[in-house]
């Protein structure tokens, strides 16, 4: 196993959850911040499933609910994928939910990674919770913001559930709009220890060469040109802080696309857009994570 990073390290690296992707924002979000402006976001969306969220792998792979670590006597909880038929340890993906919470919609892609080779894991962030609209979504991401500690451990716990239990010997992340910046928040939590990071979108994301440069694994990133957070201004400082620390990385901003362009849940899907960024996905997790060229 390879030695994960100690938790009061980590605790104090994402101390203020979502807020921390910027440090210089601290003291300066109201409490609300960060859940009202997702909530002004997806202000018309519902959690429908998008087309992004189509069960062509059902029959490709095997899954179950999973207990993958505990934090003060409450278990976290999950859903894991994998191919069927298929012994041999694979690479571990942490399937990060959107702010509606880890639903039908997020199962459903989880099994559609599994299917591209790996053992999937969608994490819970809202231990068991499931948003039915916008103004639920918001009390939960917001509850989840305020235990944030709680919110690392969990993938941290995830991270090592891969690595020990599923002998995944190389693990990524991925995730979108909340599971985007948590995507990020997990690479910064564990900057030696992951392969590869997708982040879809998520929220405010650091400029900041100090807190991105721990960072070790391959970056890949996708945003909408339309969407005010972040804003293609702070994509395009986010990738040049990266650029300059060395790190390997690949951002794409997708012209007529707007936020969630590409959730599993949602009305604000753009196929063309989401398609695209599909493909380089797969292609760069298939790279960075199963050795392919």
């Amino acid at each position: 196993m390879r030695n994960l990073l100690g938790l009061a390290l980590v605790t104090a690296l994402l101390a203020v959850g979502c807020a921390l992707i910027n440090p210089s924002l601290s003291g300066q979000i109201p409490a609300d911040g960060p859940s009202a402006v997702m909530a002004e976001l997806h202000k018309d969306d519902v959690p429908i499933a998008s087309p992004a969220a189509k069960d062509e792998a059902s029959h490709a792979v095997t899954t179950e609910e999973v207990t993958y670590g505990t934090l003060d006597g409450i278990p976290f909880n999950g859903y894991l994928a994998k191919p069927a038929d298929v012994s041999s340890p694979l690479p571990g993906l942490i399937v990060i939910q959107e702010w509606w919470g880890l639903n039908d919609n997020i199962r459903t892609m989880t099994r559609r990674l599994a299917a591209e080779g790996y053992t999937a894991l969608a994490v819970d962030l809202y231990d068991g919770e499931v948003a039915e609209n916008r103004d639920q979504a918001k009390t939960l991401v917001q509850a989840a913001i305020q235990n944030s500690e709680r919110l690392t451990q969990n993938v941290v716990a995830a991270y090592g559930y891969l690595t020990d239990e599923q002998q995944s010997p190389t693990v990524g992340t991925i995730g979108w709009c909340f599971g985007g910046t948590w995507s990020l928040n997990t690479a910064l939590a564990l900057p030696t220890e992951l392969d590869a990071t997708v982040i879809y979108y998520g929220g405010q994301i650091s400029t900041d060469p100090a807190t991105l440069e721990p960072l070790q694994m391959p970056i890949q990133g996708h945003f909408g040109a339309l969407d005010s957070s972040p804003s293609p201004e702070t994509v395009q400082a986010f990738e040049t802080a990266l650029t300059d620390l060395g790190k390997e990385t690949e951002i794409y901003v997708y012209e007529g696309a707007n936020h969630a362009f590409a959730n599993p849940s949602g009305t604000r899907y753009n196929a063309e857009a989401a398609d695209l960024a599909w493909q380089r996905t797969t292609a760069f997790l298939k790279q960075h994570l199963q050795g392919d060229s």
